[in-house]
C-alpha cells in the first residue's frame, strides 16, 4: 500500500523508496479516522467500489469487482463507524451479517465510547425482509429496521418480534434520507457508514446527506448493464466534494473525497 495524495515526501520517494508494504489496521484506521464532530454533529460517509468502466457490480454483486486491500478497507471503515446503513435489496443480495467485534479495534473503539461492533441499519419500505436471518436474531448489537410511518404494521410487528428496533425516519411509507441521518444520530449513532447499495447511496446523494465518499477503483473493466454507484434521479446541480486521500495497492485506487 503506498499513499499518493496527500503529497508527502514518501509519496514522492524513488520506487525503490516508496512505502509498498502492506499497511496496519492502525494505519489504515488513522488514514480514514472521522473528523472531529461538534457535540450534535454527525458524518455519513459511503464507502463503494467501481470498476474502471463504472460498474459497481458484476452478475449483481460487488464482490467480484473487489479484492482483499479492498476488503481489509471495508473492515477498517466497519471498525471505525457507529452504525452500517444499508438497504434491504443489498441486504438480500449481499447477504448480510451481524457485524463482529474485532480484537484489532477494541482498544480504539474504547477510547471513542463504541461498543465492541457497528450497529446494522436496513432501510426499507415494504419491510420484506427475513427476519429469521442471524442479522435479526443474533447480532452483537441489536439491528435497526429503519422505515416510514406508513410500513405494514403486520410486518413492523415481527421486525420488533424477532429482537430488531424499527426507527420511524418518514411520514409515508418510504424514509427521507436527511432524516435517517438524523434519527440514527439522535440515538447516539453519530459515525455512520452506508454501503449502498446504488439505490440507498443515490437518495443520500438527492438529499445533499453525503458527507464523504470512500471510492474504490477496481482495475477491471465488466461492460454490459452493470449499475453506477449511485441511482435514482439526477440532482439539480452536480454535488462537488475534495479529495480527502488517495492510496493504492495492486492497481486499486483508494479515494476518499470530502464534502467541501
Amino acid at each position: 500500500m503506498r499513499r499518493l495524495f496527500p503529497v508527502t515526501d514518501q509519496t514522492s520517494a524513488s520506487p525503490q523508496e516508496r512505502d509498498d508494504r502492506e499497511w496496519s489496521l492502525d494505519e489504515l484506521a488513522d488514514a480514514y479516522a472521522y473528523p472531529a464532530l461538534k457535540a450534535d454533529g454527525h458524518w455519513l460517509r459511503a464507502n463503494m467500489v467501481s470498476t474502471l468502466d463504472g460498474g459497481a457490480q458484476h452478475d449483481g454483486r460487488s464482490q467480484p469487482i473487489s479484492g482483499e486491500s479492498d476488503m481489509r478497507i471495508f473492515g477498517t471503515l466497519r471498525a471505525l463507524a457507529d452504525v452500517v446503513v444499508v438497504g434491504a435489496e443489498t441486504v438480500r443480495q449481499e447477504g448480510y451479517r451481524p457485524a463482529r467485534a474485532r480484537e484489532a479495534f477494541a482498544a480504539r473503539r474504547a477510547a471513542s465510547g463504541q461498543g465492541p461492533a457497528p450497529a446494522i441499519a436496513v432501510v426499507t419500505a415494504g419491510m420484506d425482509l427475513d427476519f429469521s436471518l442471524p442479522l435479526f436474531t443474533s447480532p452483537l448489537v441489536p439491528t435497526l429496521v429503519v422505515t416510514g410511518a406508513g410500513a405494514p404494521a403486520d410486518r413492523v410487528a415481527e421486525a420488533a418480534r424477532a429482537g430488531a428496533e424499527v426507527v420511524v425516519a418518514g411520514d409515508g411509507v418510504g424514509v427521507d434520507p436527511a432524516r435517517v441521518v438524523r434519527e440514527l444520530a439522535a440515538r447516539g449513532l453519530r459515525r455512520q457508514l452506508t454501503e449502498g447499495g446504488p439505490r440507498l447511496l443515490g437518495q443520500f446523494v438527492a438529499a445533499d446527506a453525503l458527507d464523504e465518499l470512500c471510492l474504490t477503483i477496481s482495475p477491471m473493466l465488466v461492460a454490459g448493464g452493470a449499475q453506477r454507484i449511485a441511482g435514482g434521479p439526477s440532482v439539480t446541480v452536480p454535488h462537488r466534494l475534495a479529495p480527502a486521500c488517495v492510496l493504492e495497492e495492486a492497481g486499486f485506487l483508494f479515494t476518499s473525497y470530502r464534502r467541501i
